[in-house]
């Protein structure tokens, strides 16, 4: 199958079959699913059906390959890799369809040299009902006979499925043009369609040939360690737990956990990274990914039907379902386009020879034209509106575009999971980005050791580290690293250990009690914050520090007159509030009578974050907001750094939902941007949801509408310019497609159509050239933003 129409015909066949419940064609893939009611139909029933229409079947569970007619290179079934199909490649050129083609095309040259050129070897040969037939018309007709019989046999069961479709109109055609002696057009049709049909089916292979490479990225074989040995299976024979074992150059052949080794793999099929990742034990590894330099082993967490590429693929294909407004559009309009020209085809062959009496001249804008009543001349231009009346070009259009664009972002680490979907991201107005997991890394990581009094960074770096090292918090995970980062290994085992809610936790190191939390825990301690200043030899780095030269050895001492511990002044009002309005984290960490520093924390931007947005503005987005759970402090820095148009703090998530409700009233469509969990009520409100970093995760591939598989927030504007680019190649494609046909059909009265000229121009050429415009979109490639 390669056309919308072509599915419509096996569809109606095989609805004709008792016991079929639900039927699925995808024509772009070459594919059919149909579920029936073993009770009542069988295997051979539902084949017998797709045959019944003009179709092979070929792989799928039929098992046996081929049966009934010869093939026309269209198939159904197909390759089939964990779970997903694709039709799989046609030897186009050299299927028995096109020597027969080949044939014909020989014939009709050698039919119009003896025909025009060396007409007195043009003799007589036979005669059919007194009709005499000479070597040239032999010749034609044999030319009829070898590329129009598959032609009109695919008619005849477009005909019994009552289908008015291309092959119909086509083997109606012919049988008219030979049964009325027109063996010329006749033949010249056979084979002219003949080629055309060809073409379309060489174009639809290469747009396949996408979906095929997406299919051949994972491995079919996997090397598993069996009772201690290694053995090689296939991929789908490797259970849940099992180990495989993966070496340099070879790729991973199903989703799981690295267990033992460590190696840079290259994700780039499912995520879209250039870079290599730094895999160890512990972390996750994807089916299709390449193993670039070490030996890795790795336990299996998912099977080859369930691996994160195979949902890729399976959603790819599932994507041609969910078809676009501007689809929609198109099969409504050929459902009335084709019965009008037909019409006009008719009326154009039988009513002018009826009216026209006399020749009638008519002069057009310079151009004499004759009318004639000749019933010939006019049977040949109905003969020729029958051939633009077919509207294949405009009716694949937009499926080979949206297989295109989708096929090209799931090969940059893009899913997009349906045509509609593709079509809605080109058109939003506003996007709205989640901070945490989407601006920013959505992992905390200290930026800033300001070490205070005698203490250094790194004995800072110790107490804090030896206080944090029981607490479970994002916070103390964050300050462990940093400490093993600085080279501090002499960490110390805390006792008595508590946790203050809300403020921070306080332990016991080397006998000695030590607070790590909120400045506002030491005020309460009796710290007066705003008279600590930060050493400055060195120990510790901040914006906003003191430089006067003071060491703050003294700053703990008790305060006399105050009655508070501090003393030197200005922390508060220097770094303290420096770091509190870049939208950072700051803890103290010290004893009851001295402070040793602060840490401040924070989650860091994401490199390249304020490129992309700047980007989706300089592609036409109207308005790019920043959405989050986050204090109004951090929120208006992250806001500062990353350069959105607007941000919105302190928000529920059904807070959310509300904002980007607000944006819709005022922008028009919106996109949603978050990690596809907590904001599955704000991505299902807006008119396109985008997951971030959906590689591994079940949820974010189920809830979005779209899913940057990796966490490059780069990936966002090549979104934007695929999805608008694609809406200009449908629009493009739909127009064209119509334009031509519009131009063809008004020079076939006038006489200035051939029957060659509109199967050349009209359904060969449009087919190829929206095929062509179409896989234009595979050219476009993200951007790199640092």
């Amino acid at each position: 199958m390669d056309c919308p129409s072509c599915a419509r015909k096996v569809d109606k066949s095989l609805r004709r079959v008792d016991g079929i419940l639900a039927v699925e064609l995808r024509p772009t893939t070459g594919t059919a699913a149909i579920t029936y009611d073993a009770d009542a139909a069988d295997e051979s029933d539902v084949i017998a059906a797709i045959e019944g229409a003009g179709y092979e079947v070929t792989g799928g569970t039929a098992g046996d390959g081929a049966r009934g007619g010869e093939s026309d290179g269209s198939e159904s079934g197909g390759e089939e890799n964990g779970g997903v199909e694709v039709a799989p490649p046609t030897e186009v050129w050299t299927s028995l369809r096109a020597k027969k083609t080949w044939v014909g095309a020989a014939l009709v040259v050698f039919g119009l040299l003896f025909e025009f050129v060396l007409t007195a070897q043009n003799v007589g040969v036979a005669s059919v009902l007194g009709y005499p037939l000479t070597l040239a018309d032999a010749l034609f007709l044999g030319a009829v006979a070898a590329s129009g019989v598959p032609v009109v046999r695919d008619g005849y069961y477009s005909a019994r499925n009552r289908s008015l479709d291309i092959d119909l109109l086509m083997g109606t055609a012919i049988v008219a043009a030979t049964g009325i002696g027109y063996f010329v057009e006749a033949a010249t049709l056979a084979v002219l369609f003949s080629v055309a049909e060809l073409l379309e089916d060489y174009a639809m292979d290469r747009a396949r040939d996408s979906l095929r490479e997406l299919m051949e990225l994972s491995p079919d074989e996997a090397t598993v360690r069996r009772e201690g040995e290694e053995v090689t299976v296939p991929a789908e024979a490797v259970a849940v737990g099992e180990t495989v074992l993966v070496r340099p150059g070879e790729k991973i052949p199903l989703d799981g956990t690295v267990v033992e080794g460590e190696s840079a793999v290259d994700e780039s099929p499912i995520t879209g990274e250039s870079v290599p990742v730094d895999k160890t034990a512990g972390d996750e590894v994807y089916a299709g990914g390449i193993n670039e330099e070490g030996y890795l082993e790795v336990t299996v967490t998912s099977t080859a039907g369930d691996s994160t590429l195979s949902r890729i693929i399976e959603l790819v294909q599932g994507a041609q379902a969910k078809r676009t407004e501007t689809e929609r559009f198109v099969d409504r309009f050929a459902g009335y386009y084709t019965p009008v020209v037909v019409a006009l085809a008719i009326a154009t062959a039988a009513i002018p020879p009826l009216v026209i009496s006399e020749p009638i001249a008519v002069d057009l804008a310079g151009y004499g034209v004759t009318f004639v009543g000749d019933w010939g001349t006019w049977f040949v231009r109905g003969l020729t509106l029958l051939v633009i009346a077919c509207p294949c070009a405009f009716v694949i259009s937009t499926p080979v575009s949206v297989v295109s664009g989708v096929t090209s972002a799931a090969k940059n680490g893009v899913l997009i999971k349906g045509g509609n979907h593709l079509e809605a991201m080109g058109e939003v107005d506003a996007v709205a980005l989640d901070k945490t997991g989407t601006l920013t890394r959505g992992e905390l990581a200290v930026t800033d050791v300001v070490a205070l009094g005698g203490v250094d960074e790194r004995t800072l770096l110790r107490l804090a580290a030896g206080v944090e090292r029981r607490s479970e918090h994002p916070i103390a995970a964050a300050v462990l690293d940093r400490a093993d980062a600085a080279g501090v290994t002499d960490v110390p085992d805390p006792t008595g250990f508590e946790s203050l809610t809300g403020k921070g936790i306080r332990a016991e190191i080397d006998g000695e009690t030590y607070y790590a939390g909120k400045p506002a825990l030491f005020e309460e301690l009796g710290f007066d914050l705003s008279r600590t200043r930060p050493r400055t030899d060195g120990g510790g780095v901040a914006d906003g520090a003191a430089t006067d030269g003071r060491r703050a050895s003294d700053d703990a001492a008790v305060d006399g007159s105050e009655g508070r511990r501090g003393g030197g002044g200005g922390f508060a009002d220097g770094t303290l509030a420096a770091l509190e309005r870049e939208g950072k984290t700051v803890i103290f960490v010290g004893t009851e009578t001295a402070l040793s520093g602060a840490i401040a924390i924070a989650d860091e931007v994401r490199p390249g974050a304020r490129r992309a947005v700047e980007r989706l503005r300089e592609l036409g987005v109207e308005r790019v907001a920043m959405l989050t759970g986050d204090n109004e402090g951090t929120a208006r820095a992250i806001a500062e750094q990353v350069g959105v148009d607007e941000y919105r703090a302190e928000l529920l998530p059904e807070e959310k939902v509300t904002a980007v409700e607000s944006l819709q009233a005022e922008y028009g469509e919106v996109a949603m941007v978050g990690d596809g969990i907590n904001d599955a009520p704000a991505l299902a409100t807006a008119d396109v949801g985008v997951a971030m970093g959906a590689a591994g995760t079940d949820t974010a591939l189920e809830t979005a509408d779209i899913a940057l598989m990796g966490d490059d927030i780069g990936k966002l504007p090549y979104l934007y310019a695929l999805s608008h680019t694609a809406n200009g190649v449908i629009r493009q494609n739909v127009w064209a497609s119509l334009g031509v046909k519009f131009l063809l059909a008004l020079g076939v009265p006038l006489g200035l159509v051939s029957v060659a000229m509109a199967v050349v121009v009209g359904d060969m050429g449009m087919s190829l050239g929206v095929t062509g415009n179409a896989m234009r979109l595979s050219r476009i490639e993200p951007e790199r933003f640092e």
